[in-house]
């Protein structure tokens, strides 16, 4: 029998998926600028999808979601 109520273990479940979104979003971002190095490196966006053997249009797709915003001066 479990001896944790319900509602904890709903309430931390929660909790878990809540830290997790989080950890999902940074890493996504941290994808996101390492997708942009390889672009610095390899010269464009088809460049890196061809070298990580993705499409083009998800690279694309993944700066553009995740990376950083225009920068205003």
């Amino acid at each position: 029998m479990n001896a944790i109520p319900w509602r904890e273990r709903v309430r931390g479940e929660d909790e878990l998926v809540e830290q997790l979104q989080t950890l999902v979003s940074e890493s996504a971002k941290r994808r996101a600028l390492a997708l942009l190095d390889g672009v610095a490196e390899l010269g464009t966006v088809a460049d890196v999808a061809r070298e990580l053997g993705k499409s083009w249009n998800a690279v694309d797709a993944a700066i553009k979601k995740n990376g950083p915003g225009p920068t205003t001066t």
